[in-house]
């Protein structure tokens, strides 16, 4: 069990400092970060079909609710989904640096409200 939360640790210090990188990267590379992202789960989908039936039946044995059954279960069309939900979102408008409100003070003080990622 150790080997499994050491993994997921690393697993998640290194999507933070992943996260903190493209957080500051131009829109191209986000854009180019998501549409590689998409490319890489519908090229391993066998696999990840494979690794879902080890869980499904994990959960079986565990007695998950089917209702958490069903929240498990990965088939061709829900990791299509998470295919195209990856694109959909490469898709739009970086709002990274669009000016929301601005406006100027009596003091002659002009500010600006910008969209910044959390980083």
């Amino acid at each position: 069990m150790d080997d499994i939360a050491s993994l997921m640790a690393d697993i998640g210090a290194r999507a933070k400092a992943a996260a903190a990188d493209l957080a500051c990267a131009p829109a191209a590379a986000r854009r180019a970060a998501l549409e590689a992202a998409a490319d890489a789960v519908a090229a391993a989908e066998a696999g990840i079909i494979a690794a879902n039936a080890e869980d499904l039946a994990y959960g079986r044995d565990k007695g998950l609710s089917p209702a958490m059954m069903d929240r498990l279960m990965l088939d061709p069309a829900r990791i299509g989904g998470i295919v195209a939900g990856l694109r959909a979102v490469a898709a739009q408008k970086d709002p990274v640096g669009e000016v929301i409100a601005e406006w100027d003070m009596p003091s002659g003080l002009h500010i600006r409200r910008v969209r910044t990622p959390l980083a």
